[in-house]
């Protein structure tokens, strides 16, 4: 149980880990008069393979809080098992 539940806690870490990284890259290259679809098309489509779909989903999620408890469930699991 403690490892298929590390594994998806990890599994889970690095794609808010990776959202961040499309978060920042998006930021960095939206201005007001560059639509999303083109920022995407031109900055994240080649560096990160992801729909416009995925896109939207990734600027929509709570990265940090996200983060955050995810850091603090596998905290508790450390703990536990040491």
């Amino acid at each position: 149980m403690s490892v298929s539940l590390n594994r998806s806690l990890g599994i889970q870490r690095n794609k808010l880990l990776r959202y961040r990284l499309i978060k920042e890259l998006y930021q960095k290259h939206k201005t007001e008069d560059i639509p999303t679809t083109v920022v995407w098309r031109k900055y994240i489509c080649p560096i990160y393979p992801i729909s416009r779909t995925t896109l939207y989903e990734v600027l929509c999620t709570p990265v940090t809080s996200e983060l955050k408890k995810i850091e603090d469930a596998i905290a508790i699991q450390t703990r536990l098992f040491n």
